[in-house]
């Protein structure tokens, strides 16, 4: 099967079944979407479908259609997406480990939101769980990157 990956395509042969999540770090070699629960309820494995975050944990690989996304593929050109220049500069992570999918997240809640609230933050970010409890930073750095997706940086 076919996939387009980060706007590359890639030839696999793998099992339909098989989890978008070990197709894209076994078989891709694409790793920071992580595996956290398995059963897409923490969201350290979010990546982007057209545009829509998916739990790639629990979305079979023969059912992909459309471009994936995963955090590898958000700079452009050398330059980071505005959320992730908000997550460097208010320094979001500890252990790091959810922050992928956080961002994954975070950009899907900006393209729908240009100036989301503390309540939309707060919906849009709840499906992605953090041990390290950044979420106060995490709810500001999402409004930093509004700022500076407003600002056209």
């Amino acid at each position: 099967m076919r996939l387009i990956v980060n706007g590359n395509s890639l030839e696999i042969d793998v099992d339909p079944e098989m989890p978008l999540l070990w197709a894209l770090r076994d078989i891709a070699g694409i790793t920071g979407p992580k595996f956290g629960c398995g059963i897409a309820a923490c969201g350290a494995c979010t990546v982007h479908i057209d545009g829509v975050p998916v739990r790639s944990c629990s979305m079979p690989v023969g059912g992909v259609e459309g471009e994936i996304t995963t955090i590898e593929g958000l700079s452009q050109d050398g330059k980071l997406h505005p959320v992730q220049q908000a997550w460097l500069e208010t320094q979001v992570a500890q252990c790091g480990y959810c922050q992928a999918g956080q961002i994954m997240t975070a950009v899907a809640l900006l393209d729908e939101i240009e100036n989301p609230t503390d309540a939309d933050i707060d919906n849009a970010m709840g499906g992605n769980l953090c041990r390290c409890g950044t979420y106060p930073r995490i709810r500001a750095a999402v409004k930093r990157a509004a700022a500076l997706k407003t600002a056209g940086i």
